[in-house]
């Protein structure tokens, strides 16, 4: 009889070591769920930041290509670009950071990603200057 009741108390307390196991994967879950909800809102802010500034960048860059003016007022332009590049770089810098402190490392990437894009944008625009180091 002693046989029979270690058997109960084993299936007893499997049964409750996979409950626990699938409660801690239910919370698990929704933890993770709450995390990528808050990343994909602010993904999505810098989005419409992104798309904010793409306009006047591109239209800065078409006005500056199209210049036949002194190069004093076209390096002025060039260095508004610059700026505003820059703040795009530091908006996505700091995404990734966020993102890095919340998710796994694939969404990391994807801001380093994005960090190089903003870079060869800064180098192209840069590459319209002497090329001397001088503006």
């Amino acid at each position: 009889m002693s046989a029979l009741d270690w058997s109960v108390v084993l299936d007893v307390g499997v049964g409750v070591g996979v409950f626990l196991v699938g409660v801690g994967a239910l919370v698990a879950g929704v933890a993770l769920a709450g995390t990528l909800r808050r990343v994909d809102r602010t993904l999505d802010v810098v989005d419409a930041q992104i798309e904010t500034l793409g306009k006047p960048v591109g239209e800065t860059l078409e006005h500056v290509e199209s210049m036949a003016d002194t190069a004093d007022q076209t390096l002025a332009r060039v260095r508004g670009v610059v700026a505003t590049l820059e703040g795009v770089a530091d908006s996505v810098s700091q995404t990734a950071d966020l993102a890095k402190g919340a998710i796994a490392p694939a969404i990391i990437n994807i801001g380093a990603t994005l960090a190089g894009i903003s870079a060869g944008l800064r180098r192209f625009v840069r590459g319209r200057t002497s090329g001397d180091g001088t503006e």
